[in-house]
């Protein structure tokens, strides 16, 4: 019994409704000072960060098709280097392969005049040793004759 006497009861009475309008006063007075401009600072910051994240993504965007522009430029400039250095070995090549067919060309010509001048010379002293033979035979068959 001494706790049921001790105890409060509560009795709806007009402080009730006091209580209720002050609550609802203090809920407005503190959502009014407080926590609409916490949450406007809140919004801020997220439209701040969303409008950070989606200049970031824009710029990783940019920086993808500059980095694919920079590997088709480099690929087309490789390209072109290899065509020009192929190019320059063609044409090294080619220039190689002239000097040489020109070389074997002097060198042709001159040993086919060194031939004909050999065989010029050969049917040269062809004659004169038919000559002289003819000669010494001459001198031997009248030597042999004369003696006997």
């Amino acid at each position: 019994m001494f706790l049921a006497e001790s105890s409060i009861q509560l009795v709806p009475d007009g402080t009730l409704l006091f209580h209720l309008i002050l609550v609802v006063v203090m809920v407005a007075v503190v959502n009014r000072t407080l926590l609409r401009p916490i949450n406007k600072v809140l919004e801020d910051r997220d439209k701040n960060i969303l409008g950070r994240v989606a200049e970031a993504k824009d710029l990783l965007k940019d920086r993808e098709r500059a980095m694919a522009e920079y590997d088709q430029t480099l690929r087309e400039a490789r390209t072109e280097g290899y065509q020009l250095l192929e190019k320059e070995r063609a044409q090294a090549v080619k220039a190689k392969e002239e000097k040489v067919k020109a070389f074997k060309d002097e060198n042709s010509r001159a040993v086919h005049q060194e031939l004909q001048l050999t065989s010029d010379q050969q049917a040269k002293v062809r004659s004169e040793l038919e000559g002289e033979a003819e000669s010494l035979s001459q001198l031997i068959t009248a030597q042999i004759l004369r003696r006997h």
